[in-house]
This record gives structure tokens, C-alpha cells and sequence, in this order.
């Protein structure tokens, strides 16, 4: 494990960030707003990888990933209601928050619904790499138990916790990072061994099918090649962007 000072992987985390905005608002928008084109849900697939290798970075350089994980969790909780609505998980209108502010039980009915928000599975990857960073393995094995367990409950699920966790790893070995991510996210959007075979297919007239994920192995470039760009994203914008994106599809779905 790399100590503080040794990262030699792209730490130009701010031009990262606002490409993951970018393809993470045409995701939704195309997953809500215009399903007619499915495009755009493949360039949205760009986004969790850069989410992913961004926190990675982030757990790496900041001084109290207590706080840290705890910004991301408070941040789950208050916009999970906002999430389920604005993509459709829960009916609209279905929660009328001006007559029924006091029925706990309704507000609850957000967080029971499968469709947790992605921050979730981002504040379990933080809890994870924190027990990585404070070597305690047994607590690290116990938490990844629980994700995996939680799996169906968790956005990527255990994947995506993996995924994070191998980009934390090896932010000090740039070229085993590329080969380890490429090869498991590529695993991860092939539907089974057998379709590997169906390569040799291909050129008789065949075709691979891979599942929508695969198309996540387009970040990789961004993530690897040696960036300069200086851009710097304020923490509040990082924060705001997630709620007021979802508050903006949710007006154009009225």
C-alpha cells in the first residue's frame, strides 16, 4: 500500500469529477426523460468508474475520512425521498409533503424501496477502504461480507465496492491498476465464460453480447492518461450537484 506522499496515479480529480456530472446527467436523463434513446444510458455507464476511482483519491489524501464518509452518508439519507421520486422508483405525488410532513411512516417508505441512490454503495466503498487504510483487515473482511451480503440493496453492489477498493490499492502502481480495472470490469460486463468463446464467432458474422456495464471500460482512458487540466471543483459544488440534478429531471418529468 502506498504511503501519502508515494501516488503516482491521475490526481486531476476535478476534470474527473465533472465528466462523471456530465455522463451521470445523461444517464438519468436518459433513464427518465428520453428512454427513446438508450445511448444515452450507455455513455452514462462512464460515470461510476470515475466516481469510484475519484473517491479512491480522495480517501487517499484526506486527513479524517471520518468526516469524509460521514458527509457522503448524511448526504444518502437526505436525498434518497428525492432520488426514488425523480426516477420514478416511487410514484409521483405519492408522498404530498405538505399534508403529510408528520407521517413518519410514509417518509420511511423511500428507504424501503430497492432503488437505493449510488451515495449508498459510494459511503460503503469509504467504510471499507478506511479499514484497508487503518490495516484493520478483520474489519475490512467483515464489512465486504456485508456488502456482499447487501448486494441486491446496494447500487454496482459488491462490484462496484471492488472496484474502489482495487483503484485504492494500487494508486501507486499506475500500470497494474489499468491491467487489474480493465480486466475486471471488462469480467464484469461480459454475461457469462461461454460468451468469451462467442469472440471467435465474430468474424464468421456472429456477434458478443455484453451487458450495458461493459461500456464502463470507456472511463479507463480518462482515468489513466496523465491529465493536466488544473480544473478544481469546490467541495460544496461536488455535494449540490447530486440533489440539484435530480430536482431538475423531477421538473421536467411534472
Amino acid at each position: 500500500m502506498a504511503s501519502r506522499h508515494e501516488i503516482k496515479s491521475n490526481t486531476d480529480t476535478g476534470f474527473l469529477k465533472l465528466i462523471a456530472m456530465a455522463c451521470m446527467l445523461v444517464d438519468h436523463l436518459g433513464a427518465v426523460v428520453y428512454p427513446q434513446f438508450p445511448v444515452m444510458r450507455l455513455i452514462g455507464r462512464i460515470a461510476f468508474p470515475l466516481f469510484a476511482y475519484c473517491l479512491a483519491v480522495g480517501c487517499f489524501y484526506t486527513h479524517s475520512i471520518g468526516k469524509y464518509a460521514l458527509r457522503v452518508g448524511l448526504l444518502a439519507l437526505i436525498v434518497q425521498p428525492l432520488y426514488v421520486t425523480a426516477m420514478r422508483h416511487q410514484v409521483k405525488m405519492a408522498f404530498d409533503w405538505a399534508h403529510n410532513f408528520y407521517r413518519i411512516d410514509l417518509l420511511i417508505n423511500h428507504y424501503l424501496l430497492p432503488y437505493p441512490s449510488i451515495l449508498f454503495s459510494l459511503f460503503a466503498g469509504i467504510l471499507v477502504i478506511w479499514t484497508i487504510r487503518e490495516r484493520q483487515y478483520a474489519l475490512t473482511g467483515v464489512l465486504l461480507a456485508i456488502c456482499w451480503y447487501l448486494d441486491g440493496c446496494l447500487d454496482y453492489g459488491i462490484k462496484g465496492i471492488l472496484l474502489m477498493v482495487l483503484f485504492y490499492a494500487l494508486l501507486d502502481r499506475p500500470l497494474a491498476s489499468f491491467l487489474w480495472a480493465a480486466l475486471f470490469m471488462c469480467w464484469w460486463g461480459v454475461p457469462s465464460l461461454r460468451t468469451l468463446a462467442g469472440v471467435k464467432s465474430v468474424l464468421s458474422g456472429g456477434a458478443l453480447t455484453v451487458y450495458t456495464q461493459f461500456y464502463a471500460v470507456l472511463a479507463l482512458p480518462l482515468i489513466y492518461l496523465p491529465l493536466r487540466t488544473g480544473i478544481r471543483v469546490p467541495k460544496y459544488v461536488s455535494y449540490l450537484f447530486y440533489p440539484a440534478h435530480l430536482a431538475l429531471i423531477y421538473l421536467l418529468t411534472m
